[in-house]
């Protein structure tokens, strides 16, 4: 329900202010240019930082008259407006070290103050600057409300910048650029509220000139200007305008404006007659006016214009995603009351109703009765037969939206019939809330006496086609239903693949399912240990996916053979000078950890692959123990030349297997070393896992109770600060 309020809100915001942002975003990304332009002209003066307002005044008395003021720019350029010896009067940039001509000021251009009078106010004056400073002041509800959903997502403020799970592309970005640019766009917002506030003239008004008693002006000792000590200990860089006397009678006085102060100085004693000190409203709307144009740093400038780009993108990808939640509203044939079938959708995005549509359109085809809606939806079907829950997980292991009804309406509303029911997850391992939710729902289904299990509780990782299909055949199989041409409703759009030529390939001469296999990429290819290779055996939507390891600039990879595998039996049918077409996957959460001065890497199987690549490339220069387990001494074999051959670059080599005479397993390895590992844990190492669920099911478990009892804490706890990598499947 939190969840819904806030994603609500957000929505609100953005769809009643999306049109004065974009015109805001617009010409800012316009007016982003204009302190890049002015810092690139040729106005810099050398030395500037040091010089002081001694050795100014005595070069600009002697190349000009008439001299009204002198401005220090945001660019650090010194302008003077006054006349020079050739009659000439303006303003001018000068050379603060001999007081000379540079360049004459020239007039700002047209297009940049038509497009500053368009960002202040839309050419509505007053009424105009009213409706700009309200949307700055919903962007900011806007920036707020979207980083209340990121930790909600990210499930604590700890993971903040954690991995994000690539879904789709609008939302995957929306989060990740969100998070990148959140202070400058917070920036933006609050300094563009305060300078509204200014312009309304909401702030108090800063204290009137200063009270300056002329009876006790003093004429002498008179003194050079250049010997003026406020001069001599006032450096130009802390100068922004210096005001010169009207005539050379003793009333008009010098006013030095610095950036937190107003200072007069006697003309002719170079006294201090007053010092006022600007109020901090004063300075923060000055530091407001700074940071939201980015005139005193180019840099800043740019990071604006970025930002400012990035709130359109954000406009685009809200409305992209707010557009597919919508599309997942479908026109029933049946209704509620008279479907046989009925299939109810938890999903956050959209996306999992694209799998639940397919299952409806063929049951259509079947002619059955059959009704989809939302799990929100559920009510008492007086003729169901059978329901499908499709449900995916959200935030801390949470209902979608459309879905935090449900158990209580279970619960409420029972069916008066026997009814059989199956559950399919959608999740990601990347989180470790794994299907929670579909979990959930199976559990309570299970607990009502009208449910009848029809098939187990099936999860479905990352939308993925195939685990999807392998519970489609077993469900219809069960249901009487005959599946036809379910792949082509799950069909995605292809991927860019590039050529892998095999170049060796390494099988046991034992009876053993596992092999290795050597594969290097036709052209430049950046990629570390740990990443993915994707295949598609049968050159269609269905992918495997491998965990590689890098050994010089070829993937290795670990592959263990299935009856009737489509991934594994196909790279165990290729020859050596045989090229394939597959992609690679960054899987930057599961990288070797450079800072980390030890490491603890733990595999079973397969899952020693990266591992091998990362000992091979940071062995030499790291302290690295492997724990690893195999079936036998058979299944061993295939890596004991290659790690005979790193055994200089490792530790510790510990090695459990788990079907011969000593049974043993990793968690039996682990738990001999317990004190060491939590110790290696608690100064700053880091444990990484690769290989199956199971293995990591009981490391996990394992690991939990040893971090608890000598440390207190729990494995999230390390998990959340990086000090425990993993990549199971």
């Amino acid at each position: 329900m939190t969840i819904s309020i806030w994603r609500y809100s957000h929505l609100a915001l953005a769809v009643s202010s999306f049109l004065f942002i974009t015109l805001a975003s617009l010409t800012g990304i316009v007016l982003s240019f204009k302190p890049v332009a002015d810092k690139m002209q040729p106005y810099k003066s050398e030395n500037f930082n040091n010089l002081t307002v001694a050795q100014l005044i005595p070069n600009v008395t002697k190349n000009f008259t008439d001299v009204i003021e002198v401005h220090i720019d945001e660019n650090k350029f010194v302008v003077i407006d006054a006349t020079d010896l050739k009659d000439q009067s303006g303003k001018f940039y000068i050379d603060p070290n001999s007081g000379k001509v540079l360049g004459k000021v020239a007039k700002e251009s047209e297009f940049f103050q038509w497009v500053t009078a368009l960002h202040r106010s839309l050419f509505l004056h007053q009424l105009g600057r009213f409706f700009i400073g309200l949307s700055s002041f919903l962007l900011f509800l806007i920036a707020t409300s979207g980083t209340v959903l990121i930790i909600q997502r990210q499930r604590s403020i700890k993971r903040f910048f954690a991995k994000i799970v690539k879904d789709n592309f609008a939302q995957y970005y929306h989060v990740v650029l969100g998070r990148l640019l959140l202070i400058p766009i917070i920036i933006i917002s609050v300094s563009g509220v305060i300078l509204s506030f200014q312009t309304f003239e909401l702030f108090p008004a800063q204290k009137g000139s200063p009270k300056i008693n002329l009876d006790l002006l003093k004429i002498s000792p008179k003194t050079d200007l250049k010997d003026f000590a406020i001069f001599s200990n006032t450096k130009l860089s802390d100068v922004q305008s210096i005001e010169f006397p009207f005539s050379n009678d003793v009333e008009d006085y010098f006013t030095v404006k610095l950036k937190d102060k107003e200072i007069t100085v006697n003309q002719l004693t170079g006294d201090v007659l007053s010092t006022q000190f600007l109020s901090k409203t004063k300075q923060l709307v000055n530091l407001s006016m700074d940071l939201h144009t980015g005139k005193t740093s180019a840099i800043w400038a740019v990071v604006l214009g970025i930002a400012s780009v990035n709130i359109l993108f954000f406009i685009y990808s809200g409305f992209a995603i707010w557009w597919k939640r919508r599309q997942v509203k479908i026109k029933n044939k049946y209704k509620a009351s008279e479907a046989e079938f009925i299939l109810l959708v938890g999903s956050e995005n959209g996306t999992t109703f694209h799998f639940a549509k397919a299952i409806y359109h063929q049951l259509l085809k079947s002619e059955k009765a059959v009704y989809i809606g939302q799990l929100n939806d559920y009510m008492v079907f007086p003729k169901a037969k059978q329901l499908v829950v499709f449900t995916a997980t959200y935030g801390i292991g949470e209902a979608p939206t459309n879905a935090s009804k449900f158990i209580d309406l279970l619960k409420r509303s029972q069916q008066k019939q026997p009814v059989a029911f199956s559950v399919v997850g959608f999740g990601s391992h990347g989180y470790p809330d794994f299907c929670k939710f579909g979990y959930e729902v199976n559990n309570v289904l299970s607990q009502q006496n009208w449910a009848e299990p029809l098939v187990e509780i099936h999860c479905v990782n990352d939308r993925s086609p195939g685990d999807f299909t392998k519970w489609a055949t077993l469900w219809a199989q069960n249901s009487d239903i005959l599946l036809d041409n379910l792949t082509e409703s799950l069909k995605v759009k292809p991927v860019k693949t590039q050529i892998f030529d095999v170049i060796e390939k390494k099988i046991s001469v034992q009876e053993e399912p596992s092999f290795l296999i050597k594969l290097r990429p036709r052209k430049n290819t950046k990629f570390r240990s740990g990443d993915l290779l994707t295949i598609f055996p049968a050159n269609d939507y269905r992918e495997r996916q491998y965990s590689i390891g890098k050994i010089g600039n070829d993937l290795q990879l670990s592959v263990k053979l299935h009856q009737n595998g489509l991934g594994s039996g196909f790279l165990r049918q290729l020859e050596i000078g045989q090229a394939i077409n597959a992609t690679l996957v960054n899987n930057k959460h599961f990288h070797f950890p450079l800072k980390a001065k030890k490491v603890i890497m733990v595999s079973n199987g397969t899952g020693i692959a990266p591992f091998l690549g990362m000992i091979d490339e940071y062995g030499s220069e790291k302290e690295i123990h492997l724990y690893c387990g195999f079936r036998d001494e058979n299944s061993f074999n295939l890596y004991e030349s290659i790690l005979n051959t790193e055994l200089q670059k490792v530790k510790k080599i510990n090695i459990a297997y788990s079907r011969s005479h000593q049974k043993q397993y990793v968690k039996d390895l682990l738990f001999k070393d317990a004190d060491f590992i939590h110790t290696i844990l608690k100064n700053g190492g880091v444990i990484m896992l690769c290989g199956s669920l199971n293995m990591q099911k009981d490391v996990i478990d394992w690991l939990e109770i040893v971090c608890e009892q000598k440390a207190g804490k729990s494995v999230s706890y390390y998990q959340a600060r990086g000090k425990l990598l993993m990549d199971c499947y």
